[in-house]
């Protein structure tokens, strides 16, 4: 058996394979809603089969969000379709996972296709963002109001009751969503945090919030449940996060109940020159991997079976991350299977449209 196809064990959660549907932004809800085209989306990928189907960025509340299109998970109203869609998932032999995020002085946006400019809170689809510090993502942008020690007690406490009802709903997996420059990277970075009090400063009053989110989290979370927590393994410019200080925070994150690394880059800051070519952050995972003794995910450009079988045969990584193959091939792991020459299970009503074999 190809390891792409190998099963793998997780505290008590079993992944059928190693390929995991990154989160990936719809932008399709209203009030934080999920709707029938999350249900459509995420299922097909389900179908597709995939182990883990990992649902986009989930806000913790309404200020949370990227944009006024973003899923939420702030009230309890908003469990029962999620319920449907876990459940849909599960029928298809798939796990199911949510990433839960705070965009912070990344919020108040326009959905990506509308341009994507950040509104001002006095614009009917925009609220008042807030961040470690006072300094704008894009100098166009408004200053982010800096949280105060209350502010920061709010978002632990948000994460929080969000995991509770990420239980309550059905998700197998959770993600904190602590990478691409969102709230929780704004505080890691030093390239965002001008703070200077104990969440400012030193690597460990920077990666303070991380620390007590996680905790806190996992107090809520099952126990045999999974925790992932998806970083920005380096900023790409000087003075910034660096490859180093991600081993460093994934030994921490071993021993604060985090279990797997999913190891993205970038996004802290705008116009930096990012080296981009296929599997570009796949020696980001393998080097966590290797020293920081934890189970990770590769990201970036995995667009192929034997690739992404490559840098699991090297042992750079444990589950791959595919994201916008996803959204061009729904059924990528069936293909893959196909490609390696993997016998896999199909969902019966798509049997007629099997792929056939090279000798047939």
């Amino acid at each position: 058996m190809h390891t792409l196809f190998s099963p793998f064990q997780l505290r008590g959660t079993l992944f059928k394979n190693r390929i995991v549907v990154s989160p990936m932004c719809q932008y399709t809800a209203h009030d934080g809603f999920a709707n029938n085209w999350h249900l459509v989306h995420l299922g097909a990928r389900a179908i597709g089969g995939a182990a883990l189907v990992m649902q986009e960025a989930t806000a913790i509340s309404p200020e949370g969000r990227i944009s006024y299109g973003d899923l939420g998970i702030w009230k309890d109203e908003q469990i029962a379709m999620y319920n449907q869609i876990t459940s849909f998932i599960h029928s298809q032999g798939s796990l199911a996972g949510i990433q839960l995020a705070h965009a912070g002085r990344k919020a108040s946006s326009e959905i990506f296709w509308k341009g994507g400019k950040q509104f001002s809170p006095d614009e009917p689809n925009g609220w008042q963002t807030v961040s470690s510090g006072n300094i704008p993502y894009h100098e166009s942008d408004l200053p982010p109001v800096p949280l105060l020690l209350d502010g920061i007690k709010k978002v632990i406490t948000d994460f929080t009751s969000a995991a509770e009802r990420a239980e309550k709903a059905g998700y197998d997996v959770l993600e904190i969503h602590a990478a691409h420059g969102y709230l929780i990277n704004q505080f890691t970075s030093p390239l965002c945090n001008n703070r200077t009090d104990e969440f400012g400063g030193s690597f460990d009053n920077r990666i303070r919030i991380l620390l007590e989110i996680c905790n806190s989290v996992r107090t809520v979370w099952p126990p045999h449940k999974p925790l992932f927590v998806r970083i920005s393994a380096v900023d790409w410019k000087e003075g910034g996060w660096q490859l180093e200080d991600s081993v460093r925070l994934a030994k921490i994150l071993k021993d604060n109940g985090v279990d797997l690394i999913d190891c993205s880059s970038g996004a802290v800051v705008p116009h930096v020159k990012i080296e981009v070519k296929p599997g570009y952050q796949v020696p980001f995972a393998s080097r966590i991997r290797h020293e920081a003794k934890i189970p990770v995910a590769a990201v970036g450009l995995i667009t192929g079976a034997f690739q992404a079988e490559q840098i699991l045969k090297n042992g750079d990584a444990d589950l791959i991350m595919i994201a916008r193959e996803s959204l061009r091939d729904p059924n990528f792991p069936l293909r893959a299977a196909n490609e390696l020459g993997e016998e896999i299970r199909w969902p019966r009503p798509y049997e007629r449209g099997k792929f056939m074999k090279k000798t047939d």
